[in-house]
């Protein structure tokens, strides 16, 4: 796993220092899709997806459901997790987080192929004695659906649940959600799965978590897709293997009804009970711009306190998310912010940043006190060895500023500063030279797959570190630099709504193209077109809120 780089004085006043009596949804901001958590002991953790971006699965640590710490990605290697080729939100879906045996087992899908009717989900299992590993090598489960998740029963049984994909034309693709009885010596499957649930009338039936409580087995499930039809529901049985009645009072939570909701988006829940006997439900929301607008925070994570009924059915209060909640009864416990900047002083990212489809490798980046070396990866397009370190955009208002030092000899080396959604969809602050070698700072833009150069130019000293910054304001974004004087602001503000789930979305002749399953990032990107094997250095890196 990543691991997190000293804190200096610097740092951001974030809510991992929150002493309110309140809760202020969503807990984790930005791009921290499908959160499954778990208690062991005193130790809460939620991992989330995320889809082509190193290192896969996100782990979140809290004792106290309030203040959370990022503790890095788990599949942080080639040998863990190979994301070359995969498509633009393909990738890490859903994870599945356990313990049992002292071990915790992940379960996790590499989504290969989502597109044209098909999809390529094979699931993989692997286990760790600590929540820092080291992680064992991946074990194939399956490949018949996605959304896999462990149940460990009271009795010592184990089941793995996942929902069923059925790629013939005219039947319902989302065929429900199967259980299969899980060895855990073998670390396998056996016997054959049975579907156990089919959905209600809504459909997209997914997400699968299964619980027990008072001699019920409670299965929550997502339903709806997961965009403003989303929902989570609750069906219950008195044996594991079904069958299993809705909730008659209607989904657990749900925003579809409501668009003045201003957390939007809500399901795909999992549960968690508290050292004290109090539940709460971990959960998909999302922050439009606008009404059912577009979502550039992607989808984030939320939780909501959950009460039992006097027939013992799991509620939240209005079955909607609430932006504030009574903070829960346990101790609080503070962890150390994230620093506004980061000068990148160890060996290692801190685990705020990510990489794209390929883990951070000494092939291609370097890290020395003061300086961040990321050799030149192939074109913005390229689904097989970009070379672009990236962080999420987790405010409507927020920026990135750094200093990089590049000596371009062609149009075919680019470095710079990238606002940027998937290989379709991103806006890029660079430089480069032109076809004399005159080093020149440019901007590009990708909507939808169309790449737009704007006409603005600048010359700069390529033998003078230059500083890049971008900035989220609302639904604009602004990029700026500043070299050898007074920072210059570009003649142009973007619209900051195309880095968003929504624009992400493609669909030609009726048939889906791209999903958007991600959110906006800003990061540090470098191009070596010509092969030449040039690099960019960056100094710093500097993320700031409107809170900080």
């Amino acid at each position: 796993m990543t691991t997190a780089t000293p804190y200096g004085k610097d740092r951001l006043p974030a809510s991992e220092t929150v002493h309110s009596t309140t809760l202020r949804n969503p807990v984790l901001a930005g791009f921290e899709p499908d959160p499954s958590v778990l208690r062991e002991g005193d130790d809460y953790y939620l991992a989330t997806s995320t889809f082509e971006w190193y290192p896969g699965v996100r782990i979140h640590h809290s004792r106290d459901l309030v203040n959370w710490r990022c503790v890095g990605g788990v599949l942080n290697s080639r040998r863990l997790l190979d994301l070359q080729g995969v498509p633009d939100s393909g990738g890490i879906w859903a994870p599945g987080l356990s313990y049992v045996d002292g071990q915790f087992h992940l379960v996790f899908t590499v989504v290969d192929t989502y597109g044209e009717g098909f999809k390529d989900v094979p699931n993989y299992l692997t286990t760790a004695p600590a929540i820092e590993g080291p992680w064992s090598d991946p074990v194939l489960l399956h490949s018949r659906g996605f959304d896999t998740s462990l149940f460990h029963d009271d009795d010592g049984k184990s089941w793995m649940l996942n929902m069923h994909f059925d790629w013939r034309p005219g039947r319902t693709a989302f065929a429900g959600i199967q259980l299969q009885p899980f060895d855990r010596l073998l670390g396998r499957p056996v016997d054959q799965p049975r579907t156990i649930f089919t959905g209600t009338s809504l459909g997209v039936t997914e997400g699968p978590h299964l619980y027990r409580k008072d001699g019920w087995y409670y299965l929550v499930t997502a339903e709806g897709g997961t965009g403003y039809d989303h929902q989570s529901t609750v069906a219950r049985s008195r044996s594991v293997e079904g069958p299993y009645e809705t909730d008659p009072s209607g989904p657990l939570i749900t925003s579809r009804h409501d668009p003045s909701l201003e957390l939007q988006k809500a399901g795909h829940c999992s549960l968690v009970e508290t050292q004290n006997g109090q539940w709460y439900a971990a959960h998909i929301v999302a922050r439009p711009y606008s009404r059912r607008g577009r979502c550039v925070l992607g989808r984030e994570t939320a939780l909501q306190p959950v009460r039992w009924s006097a027939d013992g059915w799991p509620r939240i209060d209005g079955g909607i998310p609430a932006v504030d909640i009574p903070v829960p009864a346990l101790a609080p416990s503070p962890v150390e912010p994230m620093p506004v900047t980061d000068r990148f002083e160890t060996a290692e990212l801190g685990p705020e940043w990510s990489t794209l489809r390929r883990p951070a490798t000494e092939d291609w980046i370097t890290l020395a006190p003061g300086r961040l070396r990321i050799s030149g990866g192939q074109s913005p397009g390229t689904r097989r060895a970009p070379s672009l370190v990236a962080r999420r955009v987790t405010s409507t208002h927020c920026s990135l500023e750094t200093e990089v030092t590049f000596t371009p000899r062609t149009p075919g080396h680019l470095a710079g500063l990238t606002a940027y959604y998937n290989t379709r969809n991103w806006h890029y602050l660079h430089l480069t030279a032109d076809d004399d070698g005159t080093p020149l700072l440019r901007l590009l833009s990708c909507e939808a797959g169309h790449t737009v150069l704007h006409p603005a130019r600048y010359t700069f000293n390529a033998e003078q570190p230059v500083t890049l910054r971008a900035e989220f304001s609302g639904p604009e974004l602004l990029l700026s630099f500043q070299d050898r004087g007074d920072r210059q602001t570009f003649p142009i503000a973007l619209d900051a709504t195309t880095l968003s789930d929504e624009a992400a979305d493609e669909f030609v002749d009726g048939r889906m193209r791209t999903l958007g399953f991600t959110g906006a990032m800003l990061g540090l990107w470098v191009q070596d077109l010509d092969s030449s094997g040039i690099h960019a250095d960056f100094s710093h890196a500097t993320y700031r809120t409107s809170r900080s």
